[in-house]
């Protein structure tokens, strides 16, 4: 059975969030990512089933297998890693080497960034609307 797109979930509004979908934009080479806002019905419906919090937009998460039997969903610093694991080249090796510290280190860390992330990149008054080429990953605008 073939694997589906990975979906990104990300805050919307999040500065830091949007300046990781336009750097998956541009390093997925495969164009494999598509992507949602967790303001969105689409990440409502896709959290929900899988017992997560909606309303909860301190993590991104990445869906992986949408649709499929074996769909599952990473978060945090799991989320992450699978996006570089994902983007392949160089990255896939940073994935590994991030993998050799404990979850808990990597949730830690991760965290601490998430807590501080609208002081520190700021905050949109919405979800910025992504460029005509870009547009079709984007489920939630579909």
């Amino acid at each position: 059975m073939p694997a589906s797109n990975p979906i990104i979930l990300y805050d919307g509004v999040c500065g830091l969030c949007n300046r990781l979908v336009q750097f998956v934009l541009r390093h997925d080479s495969r164009d494999r990512f598509r992507f949602a806002a967790l303001q969105s019905d689409f990440a409502n419906r896709v959290l929900r089933q899988h017992g997560a919090t909606p309303e909860d937009l301190d993590t991104v998460y990445v869906v992986l297998d949408h649709a499929l039997p074996g769909e599952r969903l990473a978060s945090r610093s799991d989320a992450a890693v699978v996006v570089l694991n994902e983007l392949g080249l160089g990255w896939g090796l940073l994935a590994r080497a991030l993998r050799v510290f404990p979850r808990w280190l990597r949730n830690w860390a991760y965290n601490l960034v998430a807590r501080n992330r609208y002081r520190i990149f700021g905050k949109h008054d919405s979800c910025p609307i992504p460029s005509e080429k870009d547009r079709r990953k984007f489920l939630d605008l579909q």
